[in-house]
C-alpha cells in the first residue's frame, strides 16, 4: 500500500502552510482522500502536484490559470486539443513574461538615469533625464506629450 502523508507532514515537507492546503483542497486544485477519521491523507501523486502548482506560482501563474489549464498527470490518456490548448496558452504566458521583462529592462534603465542625474546634478544630466522621462511617456501613450520643453522650463522657476 502507498505511503499517505497527513497535512501536518506535507506543510513540513513543501513548506506550505497548513492552511493553503486547506484552501487547495476548498477549491479543487488538490483533493487529497480523505481516511476513516476524515482527516487528509496525502499521495506522492498529491505531494508532486503541489510542487508543480508551487514551480507554476513562481512562474507567475495564478491559481485560477493553473485550476483551470493543467490537469497534471492525472490524465489516463493524452488528449492531443488539450495538449494544443496548454500549449497556445503557454506561449501566451510567454509573451506577456517577455513583455514584463522590456517593462523592468525600462524601469532599471530610468532608476540608472535618475541616479547618475542626482550623483551628478548638472543642467546636461538633468536634460538626459527629461529625455528620457519623455521617451517613456510616448512609449506609455503612444504620442508626443502636449506639453512642451519650453513648459516644463517654465514650470521649473
Amino acid at each position: 500500500m502507498e505511503k499517505q502523508y497527513s497535512i501536518k507532514e506535507v506543510s513540513r515537507i513543501l513548506g506550505i502552510p497548513k492552511d493553503t492546503l486547506r484552501y487547495y483542497d476548498g477549491i479543487g486544485i488538490v483533493s487529497p482522500s480523505r481516511g476513516n477519521n476524515s482527516y487528509r491523507r496525502y499521495s506522492r501523486d498529491d505531494i508532486v502536484d503541489l510542487m508543480n502548482i508551487q514551480i507554476m506560482q513562481y512562474a507567475d501563474f495564478s491559481l485560477e490559470e493553473i485550476k483551470g489549464k493543467f490537469q497534471f498527470h492525472r490524465m489516463q490518456s493524452v488528449d492531443p486539443a488539450y495538449c494544443q490548448d496548454v500549449a497556445e496558452f503557454l506561449d501566451a504566458k510567454k509573451a506577456e513574461t517577455r513583455n514584463k521583462i522590456a517593462h523592468l529592462e525600462k524601469v532599471s534603465q530610468l532608476l540608472d538615469v535618475a541616479v547618475n542625474t542626482l550623483r551628478d546634478f548638472n543642467h546636461e544630466s538633468d536634460e538626459r533625464l527629461a529625455m528620457f522621462v519623455r521617451e517613456i511617456y510616448r512609449d506609455l501613450h503612444k504620442k508626443e506629450p502636449e506639453i512642451t520643453k519650453e513648459d516644463c522650463d517654465g514650470h521649473q522657476n
